[in-house]
């Protein structure tokens, strides 16, 4: 149980969070970090928490719990909005706050053979949204949220709105993928007649769509491309409808797929995103359509593809220059 000054803070970060119309799982993550933050001070007034006791926050999660460098920058994101949004104080530097190193990693690609057993020994009723994610390049909960409208099969085009960044974009259709998208989009057309029929055709709307246009949640054009399988309670309207398919259930159907396949690499659901940009280079394509199918704002975060491409090709180890061959073992 929470002091009730904590309870209501929490309830004013929930507020402003939707009035800024933040995402759910932003919303969510802020007032997590915010109930951690308020409870590891549980025993200081709130009202007394200055930066020193962020950087002490800070401080702790990098030394105590050994958190990653993006859980740290989440929790700061998370302590900002929470001062200068609710609090109405602003945090300003932070000096001495020890910060994770955040390594500089190469993304993890896999070769087109690899991708192929993986989408093998996928379920084939999750197969198709798999094969999409690869074939797109979209981000896991981009492909989540694709709704009908965003999907142009005479075009062989996808619009991704509101990604990453607040932006939309294009990307590429598979021409490969139409035959099955349109037999899949055939069912999801008949689970949405029936769920209309019953008046449960209810989707999640962005922004302040809910309050200018109610009638756009139950319309065939704003259903989810990859609806979930029962219905459920939208948490902010209340409204009962139909979700797309949960986050951890994917995640978990191409773990089983990775392991399954046999592959000893690590691969996950954004392995495919890092493999598409990756094979489209291989392919000759410009690296600036790569950055643009992507969605990335700076062409840097692109060319890290590029470093994939060139670690060790073309260049010859000394041992094949030598021209070693393992010798024959004697016979006893």
């Amino acid at each position: 149980m929470l002091p009730p000054e904590i309870e209501r803070i929490l309830g004013e970060l929930h507020r402003v969070a939707r009035g800024r119309h933040l995402s759910h799982r932003t919303e969510q993550a802020y007032a997590l970090w915010a109930r951690r933050f308020l409870t590891h001070h549980r025993a200081v007034d709130p009202a007394t928490l200055d930066a020193r006791a962020v950087n002490h926050f800070l401080t702790h999660l990098a030394n105590t719990r050994h958190v990653s460098a993006a859980t740290q920058s989440q929790a700061l994101a998370a302590l900002a909005f929470l001062y200068r949004e609710v609090l109405g104080r602003d945090l300003g530097s932070l000096p001495g706050v020890i910060r994770v190193h955040r390594p500089q990693r190469q993304p993890l690609v896999l070769t087109q053979d690899e991708v192929r057993r993986i989408l093998v020994a996928i379920d084939p009723a999750h197969r198709l949204f798999f094969a999409l994610l690869y074939g797109t390049g979209l981000r896991l909960l981009e492909c989540l949220r694709l709704r009908i409208k965003d999907i142009d099969l005479e075009m062989e085009q996808i619009t991704v709105h509101d990604g990453k960044g607040a932006k939309d974009r294009l990307t590429v259709l598979p021409a490969s993928l139409k035959p099955a998208l349109q037999r899949h989009l055939a069912e999801v057309k008949s689970i949405y007649l029936e769920d209309l029929r019953h008046g449960i055709a209810n989707v999640y709307l962005p922004g302040a769509l809910a309050q200018k246009w109610p009638a756009a949640a139950s319309e065939w054009g704003w259903q989810y491309a990859f609806p979930a399988a029962a219905h459920s309670t939208d948490p902010v309207t209340r409204r009962h409808g139909r979700h797309h398919l949960q986050l951890r259930t994917v995640q978990r159907v191409f773990a089983r797929a990775v392991r399954a396949s046999g592959l000893a690499k690590p691969a996950s659901c954004h392995t495919l995103r890092h493999s598409f940009a990756t094979h489209l280079l291989l392919a000759g394509y410009d690296i600036r359509t790569v950055q643009e199918l992507l969605g990335h704002r700076h062409l840097k975060t692109t060319m890290i593809y590029t470093h994939v491409l060139n670690k060790g090709r073309g260049v010859h180890s000394p041992l094949d220059l030598l021209g070693w061959s393992e010798p024959e073992k004697s016979r006893p």
